[in-house]
């Protein structure tokens, strides 16, 4: 009975597939690390305070309150909030936390990722799984990534939204609330540079970065660009940082010109025919240039 027992258990051990030293190696590691920063974690909790103090010190620079928040139109009203960067400043400077983003898997033209934020000394984790697709869509067409690096950088911009979301999930809401209205003290108060002259970069930087032109500024903002005040600079921020950070895209904000479809273009050089003959008839009314220029 016990021999019997026994070989029944070898046989179960033979038939798992076994791990490989390297893979058993890696797993190990990872969960010593993790024990390893909990401990830490708990040993020496974060002042928060000092935190604090930390966070408005960061928001205090113009670098990155200008990059601070993202702007977007969404059913008639604007949606706004924290972008990744501030995120990732706040995480940072709030500390004890393990945050990032995994690929899980990558097969049939797509990939599988994990986004996580986890406050090591609550042992509290927000975790997101989600699947992007390797394609993106531009004109109204669908294009098939097969280079890996844009599928690394297709991958990472969605998985920084899902990141932004896990990581102000886990910080207290009054904190993100305060980094907030600092960058935004920060904007308005910060600049020494001539409200014209940023008005006059800010159009350039537009239509270099992602071809809006002027016009489509005045018609989002509702005025002239000489009119233009300093909240409007800041609206226009946060839409540049979400387009830098593929938030959105230009007709989410502005108006684009429509293109010529190819019938309004043949009836456009029909009537430039048109014309040219009515033109060259004016200028030779005998028709003599066609019938071997009239009697000698």
């Amino acid at each position: 009975m016990n021999n019997n027992y026994e070989i029944a258990i070898n046989t179960e051990h033979m038939n798992k597939p076994a791990k490989s030293p390297t893979t058993e190696m890696v797993v190990s590691r990872q969960a010593q690390e993790v024990q390893a920063a909990m401990i830490i974690a708990q040993r020496f909790p974060r002042d928060e305070i000092d935190a604090y103090n930390r966070i408005m010190t960061s928001c205090s620079r113009k670098t990155l309150a200008k990059d601070a928040m993202y702007e977007y139109p969404r059913g008639g009203q604007k949606i706004t909030g924290p972008s990744i960067r501030l995120a990732e400043e706040l995480a940072r400077n709030w500390g004890n936390l393990d945050f990032g983003i995994i690929e899980l898997e990558q097969k049939n033209g797509e990939s599988s990722l994990m986004a996580y934020c986890w406050d090591l000394e609550t042992n509290t984790r927000q975790t997101k799984i989600f699947t992007v697709k390797h394609e993106r869509k531009a004109n109204k067409k669908i294009k098939a990534l097969d280079d890996p690096r844009d599928i690394y950088e297709h991958t990472a911009n969605y998985g920084a939204r899902r990141l932004r979301a896990c990581i102000l999930g886990i910080i207290p809401g009054d904190i993100v609330e305060a980094a907030v209205e600092k960058c935004e003290e920060t904007l308005r108060s910060g600049n020494k540079e001539p409200l014209v002259d940023r008005v006059r970069k800010m159009v350039e930087t537009f239509d270099e970065k992602f071809s809006v032109s002027k016009d489509m500024l005045e018609k989002y903002v509702g005025c002239d660009v000489k009119a233009f005040t300093e909240r409007d600079i800041i609206r226009l921020g946060k839409i540049y940082t979400s387009l830098k950070d593929g938030m959105a895209k230009r007709e989410d904000y502005f108006e684009l010109p429509k293109p010529k479809s190819q019938v309004e273009e043949e009836f456009s050089q029909m009537l430039n025919a048109d014309a040219t003959e009515k033109e060259f008839e004016g200028k030779d009314p005998d028709n003599k240039l066609f019938d071997g220029g009239g009697d000698e």
